[in-house]
Parts: structure tokens; C-alpha cells; sequence
């Protein structure tokens, strides 16, 4: 019987799914990459989260044909030393896309209504906060979201139809035809969308091609007042210069559900940030994104020890 060696915890109906059809399953003692490597052993096939499963643990799986993505970004695997060894690298695109749309709406009002601080201000006992509040509507703000891909375009249908926000967005690949569909303008660089638009969400995947991070030159351009919602990668913004943003005040205030440290040091600078609201990558953990994922995991497994084509293939073996 084959073995599906899983690193972090995955939705049970995806592990009985498995063993159903004859796969057997074990979990990672820790989830952590020593372990990975240490425990992997004569596994056939593997699914890692966050986790990533780097090239010393695909050196010590002899047996190995595939490593499966639970989520769509593969940076954390060593995609060409699977490809040397001529094992499949799998991914999960857009099964979690609107559970990330929504957490992205959430930390847009979240941010807009500064609603953390006044949480804390209920039970602090400071009532009359709500004097002092400031927040803003949402209706005829402009939301300007770098990237447009299905996250995007889910925030952009919610943002437009639901709360009355004029959307612009960029992207260097997406057609023409996409956002005349999704009733977007699309807005032709960065520098353009920063000065236009009240809000800003990013959604560009990690080691996408023609944007550079959000840097202080960039949040140079937001308009006094601007918000910026990070769902996509920590890597797409300067941390360094987004706090100094903040503490100046040039920046009204921040969402951001991912970090260039995962998790953040004790003393890193953006836990004590003003006006910085804080999630820790929760974007698609809702259990209907976490079941989609999963699934879709476990059946590409399925096919592959079948012998067959998985569905979501990042690089076919020997690529």
C-alpha cells in the first residue's frame, strides 16, 4: 500500500478520501522541516502546507513521485530538485480565492471603522471613543487592487456591488476582456494606481514578474488618509517603510495577513506599528476553503500513484 506522508494538519474528509482508496496516510510528528526531513521516510507521496518541503527532505524520500501544495503558491518547495528527480509538484489554485476576498473585505472595514481600536476602547472602559473614532464609508472611495486574478476579481465584485466603490485595478498578463467583464478599469502602472486610489489591496503571487514591492517610494504616492490591505505575500511590501509611513502618519492605517516572518519575532517593529491591524495568514483557513483544498490535494495524489496526469501540475517531472 502507498504511503501519503502529510506535514501539517488537513481536513479529515481528505485524509479518509485517501485512505479510501487504499492510500495509507501518516502526519509529521512537528511541523517543522528537520522533521519532515527525518520522518518522510519511504513515503510515495506528500501534501505540506505553509510548510514547504525543501530539497534536503526530497533527498531523503528515495521513493517519492509527488509533492502536493495545499494552496496555490510553490515557493517554499524545491520545484527543481522534485523536476531532477522526476517527481510531480502539484499545487491548489483558486480553492480558497473567496474565502481570502472576503478576509480582504473584513480587513478593509476593518481598517476603514478602526475597528480593533475600538474594541480595545470598549474595554478600556473609553465609551466616547466613538467621538473620536474618524472612520470612513466605504461607498464612492476608490479601491485600487494591484494584481486581478480570481482573488482580486471576487474583492472586486464585493467592493463595487455590494459597498458602491469605484474599482480600478492593475495587472501586466490579465486581458483586456477580464476586467471589461468584471465592469473594472484598468489602470496601465502602479504609480498611477497609488495616486488614484483611497484604498489599496495587494494581490500578486509570490515570484510574480513586473511589480516591485511597495517601498517608502511608493507609499509616497498614496493619497494623506490612504489604507493598504496586504492578503498576498509579505514580501510585496517594506515593512521597514510601511511602519515609518505609519508613525508619520502620511499612511491612515494598514491590514496586513502576511509577513516576511512567519510568525514575527517578539521585537519586530510591526506588532507595535500604529493603526497596523494584524492577522496571522488566515486568508483561506475558513473550513469550506480548508475541505476544497484538501480534497483537491488528495486527489492528486490519488492520480498520481495511478499513474496519471495530476490536474494541477507546476512542472511536469524531468521539466
Amino acid at each position: 500500500m502507498a504511503t501519503c506522508f502529510i506535514t501539517q494538519p488537513i481536513h479529515p474528509d481528505a485524509v479518509a478520501y485517501l485512505n479510501g482508496a487504499g492510500v495509507a496516510t501518516r502526519y509529521a510528528s512537528r511541523a517543522t522541516m528537520e522533521a519532515a526531513t527525518a520522518e518522510i521516510g519511504g513515503a510515495e507521496a506528500v501534501i505540506t502546507r505553509d510548510l514547504g518541503f525543501d530539497e534536503a527532505a526530497i533527498r531523503a524520500a528515495p521513493n517519492l513521485r509527488l509533492v502536493a501544495c495545499h494552496g496555490s503558491g510553490t515557493n517554499r518547495i524545491a520545484v527543481a530538485a522534485a523536476a531532477e528527480r522526476g517527481i510531480w509538484v502539484t499545487n491548489a489554485p483558486n480553492t480558497n480565492s473567496r474565502s481570502v476576498a472576503e478576509l480582504t473585505m473584513g480587513l478593509i472595514l476593518a481598517a476603514a471603522r478602526r475597528i480593533p481600536v475600538a474594541d480595545r476602547a470598549v474595554r478600556d472602559g473609553q465609551w466616547d471613543f466613538r467621538y473620536a473614532a474618524g472612520g470612513i464609508e466605504l461607498a464612492g472611495k476608490t479601491l485600487g487592487l494591484i494584481g486581478f486574478g480570481a482573488i482580486a476579481r471576487h474583492v472586486a465584485a464585493m467592493a463595487g456591488a455590494g459597498f458602491g466603490m469605484r474599482v480600478v485595478a492593475w495587472s501586466p498578463n490579465v486581458p483586456d476582456a477580464v476586467f471589461a467583464q468584471a465592469g473594472v478599469m484598468r489602470v496601465d502602472g502602479v504609480e498611477a494606481l497609488l495616486r488614484s486610489a483611497d484604498i489599496v489591496s495587494l494581490h500578486r503571487p509570490a515570484g510574480a514578474a513586473g511589480a516591485t514591492p511597495i517601498d517608502a517610494a511608493a507609499l509616497a504616492l498614496l493619497k494623506p488618509g490612504a489604507l493598504l490591505v496586504n492578503t498576498s505575500r509579505g514580501t510585496a511590501i517594506d515593512s521597514v517603510a510601511l511602519v515609518a509611513a505609519l508613525q508619520a502618519g502620511t499612511l491612515a492605517g494598514a491590514a496586513l495577513d502576511v509577513l516576511v516572518r512567519e510568525p514575527p519575532l517578539a521585537h519586530d517593529p510591526v506588532l507595535s506599528a500604529p493603526g497596523l491591524i494584524l492577522t496571522p495568514h488566515l486568508g483561506g483557513a475558513t473550513g469550506e476553503a480548508l475541505r476544497r483544498t484538501a480534497m483537491l490535494c488528495a486527489q492528486q495524489v490519488i492520480d498520481a500513484l495511478a499513474g496519471r496526469t495530476p490536474a494541477h501540475c507546476v512542472q511536469p517531472p524531468g521539466a
